[in-house]
């Protein structure tokens, strides 16, 4: 039986936001919809969200949903007109005093941007592709000359490479849309523009005083992210590789790197890890991706991600169903060569944590020795899952909780595939429940050897300290 491992997340927005759409894209392969706290009011998500979950219940597949906060976004203001021309060499003005922008001066929507930045800095606009370097800082003005230029419109981005900000990653807006999302009972909560712990820690703070059990998704996309990387993923659910802003905060040729090593930290702790940005641009218009782009989306899966994400490709472009589907198909054949190339070394494991760690280690090896065609993990938290799936087993990790929110967290990590089932008692009813499922649902069939790890007494979290092997 041919699987899809790695998960698929994406992006719903007006391309894909009918029951139609979305219907023929989870039965292509997604496995998590983010929603884009940027755009859209309360009532929108809302709307979305209650779509989502229908065409899960309908189609009879687990469909989990990724609540993304927009974050500290630093903009400019808008122009007099649409759009302007930055000349090379000539003066521009950033000011923290609201304006109508023009050729010579723009409003900043960051107050304590003029005390932050100084001559010599550097500031890019427009997603990096405009490039300014201050000449002078006075009051409320920070006057620049210009590097990079060429058309610009107004409320475009802006980055400060290498500048230490003050501003907070949770704003206003974000702790409003946050409320929104506990109410929801969304998944995964991703926080942008995460710089070092205490920004997890504040969003984890107000997540337990509101009695949610969403994860945490930290996106790392900063300089001071990377400087800070240990920290934020110990204290994590799970990381994203946001390449766009980290492709500008961090020199390009920077990032294929340092996405390599964030995966690979991932891993070693059991963190679930998604590489996202511009993985298929192209096929926001075209129905076909260029090859580059299929090889990104490859080597991000042989890198170890958990899963890829599409951001526009999904939201707003043409072929949100057939982008869907390509994917697919390039994570299967990429998943064979990866397992290939067998289990996470030892030296890449953090043994550190005891019996769950030398349990999981154990268990993917016995699965290759003796062929085992399924690993079924029995589990309250989905903690032995993600140790086992940070060795990309050959064999796919049937997980099997009584809990929902278990089931709609682990959908992330690569090769769990989460059902909900009562709670087990004893022992004696594994076996038969086991058995019964795995041929049911095709993942073995029987004289076929399968593996189940477990916590006895069951009930327990984080207590698993079992592994039998069964002949179905």
């Amino acid at each position: 039986m041919e699987i899809k491992k790695t998960r698929i997340i994406a992006t719903i927005g007006p391309a894909s936001n009918t029951e139609e759409t979305l219907t023929k894209m989870v039965k292509s392969g997604v496995n998590l919809i983010r929603l884009n706290f940027s755009h859209g009011d309360h009532k929108s998500h809302k709307e979305l969200i209650r779509l989502v979950r229908s065409v899960s219940k309908k189609t009879n597949i687990l469909v989990s949903i990724i609540q993304d906060l927009s974050g500290p976004k630093i903009r400019i203001g808008d122009f007099n007109k649409e759009k302007i021309n930055l000349k090379k060499g000539s003066f521009f003005t950033l000011t923290t005093k609201e304006c109508i922008g023009d050729e010579f001066i723009v409003f900043v929507n960051y107050s304590s941007l003029p005390k932050e930045v100084k001559k010599g800095s550097f500031i890019l606009l427009d997603d990096g592709k405009k490039k300014l370097k201050v000449v002078s800082v006075s009051g409320d003005k920070i006057k620049c000359k210009v590097i990079v230029g060429g058309e610009i419109k107004g409320r475009r981005g802006v980055n400060i490479p290498g500048a230490y900000l003050e501003i907070s990653s949770l704003t206003k807006k974000d702790k409003k849309d946050l409320i929104f999302g506990i109410e929801q009972d969304v998944d995964y909560i991703a926080l942008s523009f995460v710089r070092k712990p205490s920004d997890i820690l504040e969003l984890r703070k107000i997540l337990k005083n509101k009695n949610s059990k969403a994860d945490i998704i930290a996106k790392v996309e900063t300089h001071e992210a990377i400087e800070n990387l240990d920290e934020i993923i110990s204290v994590t659910d799970a990381v994203m590789v946001a390449r766009g802003d980290l492709a500008v905060e961090m020199p390009p040729e920077d990032v294929p790197a340092l996405q390599k090593k964030i995966v690979r930290k991932c891993n070693k702790v059991g963190k679930p890890v998604i590489v996202a940005t511009q993985m298929l641009e192209s096929m926001i218009k075209s129905p076909v991706p260029t090859r580059a782009e299929v090889s990104d989306v490859a080597n991000s899966i042989l890198d170890g991600a958990d899963a890829v994400m599409l951001s526009e490709e999904t939201a707003m472009g043409d072929y949100p169903v057939e982008v869907i589907s390509l994917m697919s198909k390039v994570a299967v054949k990429t998943e064979v060569g990866y397992s290939e190339r067998g289990i996470l070394p030892k030296e890449e494991c953090d043994l550190s944590k005891g019996v769950v760690d030398s349990i999981s280690d154990s268990i993917v090896k016995i699965a290759r020795e003796i062929d085992a065609k399924v690993i079924v993990a029995l589990t309250e938290s989905g903690f032995t899952a993600r140790m086992i799936s940070r060795h990309k087993p050959l064999q796919p990790i049937v997980v099997m909780t009584p809990k929902r929110k278990t089931a709609g967290k682990i959908i992330l990590s690569f090769d769990c595939f989460p059902f909900i089932v009562r709670p087990f008692k004893q022992v004696s009813d594994v076996m038969e429940e086991v058995r019964s499922f795995v041929i049911k649902n095709k993942y073995a069939k029987k004289g076929d050897k399968i593996i189940i790890a477990a916590g006895v007494p069951f009930g327990k979290v984080g207590g698993t300290n079992m592994i039998m092997v069964q002949i179905v």
